[in-house]
């Protein structure tokens, strides 16, 4: 649900994947639904009532805008349908409530963004941590900082508008590995910035437009864990030097280097306390990208089982995120009262290409 620009990115796998089948593309514009399903060779296309009825549908993927993020699944779960959600998993707290209870209510799963944490890149590097390699995790840094997406992103004003911004648009990439490392995230305390009130659109039929920036731009967070440990992270659409993709965990005897969190692969960088060099450990896994959290639903479904992005996480992260808003808004330290456990690894093996439902 949902044939944006992102779509092309889910759809490229979930066609392929032989433990889904595509069966609908809908979206308001039925017209852009009805290019992607011919694009991509998807059978059905048309309007979300149409979709919402369609009786062999499970698993809604949920493509819309952050502010639809919340009202297209609660007609989902109504439907009878389990969501994947893109993140994120709402744009506060009482709604993202509301939608775990009506999940739970109905017995359905709603899961959401990120997945990357599945890839083999971040998979390698927190099987490093959880085999030992550098001790008790100790503290943590993030970084994620550019200009902005409005110069390559033909219509980039959602992302300025409320749920968005660097906070909410790239953190729960990193805040999700952060939980995934450190487990849940016990409080926070933050500084957050805007520098302009309009920014213009580079690229596309609307290049030249001018468009209102709703949120800041820049968040500078200190976040604790409950069980120890802390990391500071910095979401930014304030740098013309670009550097993203940064995740640095230091522990007792040695510190890890992440791939970029907002990826599937690539190496882990492991600095062990005596040693000269550092040692480069390739990644392990499954470099698929986005999609492969739906065929671990779907799976987890058919087991019988929970999922390894289970909703509980992505609360947990919207939580994160709110209270990061909150505390820099108030200028005092905010206690993250939602908690979850850290996802169980993958086995080395895990293919989302392997056929493994009949």
């Amino acid at each position: 649900m949902g044939a944006g620009v992102i779509s092309d990115q889910y759809l490229s796998n979930l066609t392929v994947f032989p433990d889904v089948e595509v069966r609908f593309i809908a979206d308001i514009d039925e017209a852009r639904a009805a290019a992607q399903a011919e694009k991509w060779g998807v059978a059905g296309s048309g309007s979300v009532e149409e979709l919402l009825a369609d009786d062999d549908v499970e698993i809604v993927v949920n493509l819309t805008i952050p502010a639809a993020h919340v009202e297209v699944a609660l007609r989902a779960l109504a439907a009878g349908k389990h969501v994947w959600g893109e993140k994120p998993y709402a744009l506060d707290r009482s709604s993202a409530a509301e939608l775990r209870d009506a999940a739970r209510a109905a017995g359905r799963t709603v899961s959401v963004a990120p997945d990357t944490f599945l890839g083999a890149g971040l998979q390698t590097a927190l099987r490093t941590i959880r085999d030992g390699r550098i001790g008790t995790p100790l503290n943590g840094l993030t970084l994620f900082q550019s200009p902005g997406p409005e110069s390559w992103h033909p219509s980039p004003e959602f992302l300025f508008a409320d749920g968005a911004g660097p906070l909410f648009d790239i953190g729960p990439y990193y805040i999700t590995t952060l939980v995934q490392a450190f487990g849940p995230v016990a409080k926070v305390t933050a500084t957050a910035s805007k520098s302009r009130a309009t920014r213009t659109i580079g690229s596309g039929p609307k290049a030249g437009t001018e468009f209102p920036v709703d949120v800041p731009t820049n968040h500078s967070a200190l976040i604790q864990f409950e069980d120890g440990g802390s990391a500071q992270s910095v979401f930014s659409f304030e740098s013309d030097r670009g550097r993203t993709g940064f995740v640095e965990i230091a522990g007792e005897t040695g510190t890890v280097v992440f791939p970029d969190p907002n990826d599937f692969d690539g190496d882990t960088e492991l600095y062990v306390l005596g040693a000269d060099e550092p040692e480069t450990i390739p990644a392990v896994g499954s470099t698929y990208s986005r999609g492969t959290g739906v065929v671990d639903l779907a799976r987890s479904l058919r087991a019988g089982e929970e999922n390894r992005v289970p909703g509980d996480l992505a609360f947990h992260v919207l939580d994160v995120m709110v209270s990061i808003a909150e505390a820099a808004e108030r200028g005092e330290t905010v206690l993250v009262e939602s908690t979850v456990a850290p996802s169980p690894t993958l086995p080395e093996g895990w293919d989302p290409a392997e056929s493994t439902l009949s």
